[in-house]
């Protein structure tokens, strides 16, 4: 077996690469995407994946249901990027700025794509209405609810404001509907908690609809979205769309709100030892924060994953060796306070993998992803982007 191991390890192709660098694991993209769609399946609702955190026209491809999309996007240059490749159905989920309205408008013209925007306030709507009359494109608007005072949206609840904004957009734009993000899902980790977190985002959304055409105003989609939701939903009545994103890939955040598993997180940084305090109990590493960014997030959770969890080369995690600090181009691996597990000997020149604690911060250290299917190299690059 110990044979059989070292000959896996070097036919892996993984001494090929230069390190720092990015891996992702195909297999285990394909599977959560496809464990994800066969949940909204049987909810009889569309997954509009959210690209924020793949950022990849080659991981959108296996994400979204057709070439075309749908998708959701966190950025202009996403949008660029995306409708640039052939998608044609986005949604740029952050709050509309009106001097982006050009950029929005230059899209759409350059690329023939349904991109809508959002917004949530009454001099947003007056701004887009007033382009809109100008410019004679009618831009598609979703107005954001506040599913649970996270962060943006109007309250669900204020029918008056929610029709205010309707019809100041009918004077220059298309009001398609409403959309919600459950950002408190993410300081979550109990099940119950989780589904009830998931019903009342679907509840605001609901009650934000129907206010909508009870004051005949058109709420044809009705959009959520939080992986941690998606997950734990038990009704998604009334909903026609969700925008999960981070579920493909994965990260020790999500696994510690109990969204996946850690053998579920397809996205690794492939790194090399480079060196021990022994008197420490340190392995020095060549990825430091540069390569897996400085996202701390699981330090809120019980299980404090450090800078991110090391595995072997075959992507297998040691027993509580986490990455405790880094600098800017050294990682500090060391056991986690009160382990019982004992430091593995890594000699010079080891490689490692690192699981990240949050995806869309790791991966926004990286140009590229070196993918990996049934444990090898495949040698396909899948370039991503970055920037705004």
């Amino acid at each position: 077996m110990a044979e059989e191991t070292i000959m896996s390890a070097e036919d892996s192709g993984l001494d090929a690469l230069e390190t720092p660098c990015l891996l992702l694991d195909a297999d285990r993209l394909q599977a959560n995407v496809a464990t994800m769609r066969a949940r909204l399946d049987a909810h009889g609702v569309v997954l509009r994946p959210h690209l924020k955190t793949a950022k990849s026209l080659d991981v959108a491809r296996v994400a979204m249901a057709s070439a075309a999309g749908p998708a959701t996007v966190s950025t202009l240059r996403e949008a660029e990027y995306f409708a640039a490749g052939g998608v044609r159905d986005i949604i740029y989920a952050v709050g509309i700025a009106p001097q982006k309205l050009e950029r929005v408008g230059r899209i759409r013209r350059l690329w023939p794509v349904d991109l809508a925007i959002v917004l949530d306030s009454l001099e947003q709507a007056e701004a887009v209405a007033a382009w809109g009359r100008h410019s004679g494109d009618r831009l598609p608007v979703l107005i954001e609810v506040d599913a649970d005072g996270h962060r943006s949206g109007v309250n669900p609840a204020d029918a008056a404001r929610l029709a205010a904004i309707g019809r100041i957009l009918d004077a220059g734009a298309i009001l398609r509907g409403v959309l919600l993000h459950a950002g408190d899902s993410y300081g979550l980790n109990e099940p119950n908690a989780l589904r009830a977190a998931a019903e009342a985002e679907r509840v605001a959304a609901v009650t934000a609809a129907a206010a909508l055409r009870s004051a005949g105003l058109p709420c044809p989609v009705v959009s959520v979205g939080s992986t941690p939701t998606a997950r734990y939903a038990e009704t998604l009545d009334g909903i026609t769309e969700v925008r999960a994103g981070v579920f493909m890939i994965g990260d020790l955040f999500q696994a510690g709100v109990g969204s996946c598993a850690v053998d579920d997180i397809a996205l690794t940084v492939l790194t090399t030892v480079i060196g021990h305090q022994r008197e420490k109990g340190w392995i020095i590493t060549d990825a430091g924060w540069m390569a897996l960014s400085r996202d701390r997030g699981t330090a809120r959770q019980p299980v404090d994953q450090g800078y991110g969890l090391a595995c072997d080369r075959d992507g297998i995690p040691y027993p509580d060796l986490i990455v405790s600090d880094a600098n800017q181009e050294h990682g500090i691996l060391a056991l986690r306070k009160g382990a019982k597990a004992r430091l593995p000997e890594l000699s010079i020149g080891t490689r490692l993998r690192i699981l990240p604690n949050h995806a869309c911060a790791t991966g926004a250290q990286h140009d590229r992803y070196h993918v990996i299917a049934g444990g090898r190299l495949t040698g396909a690059v899948w370039p991503r982007i970055n920037g705004w």
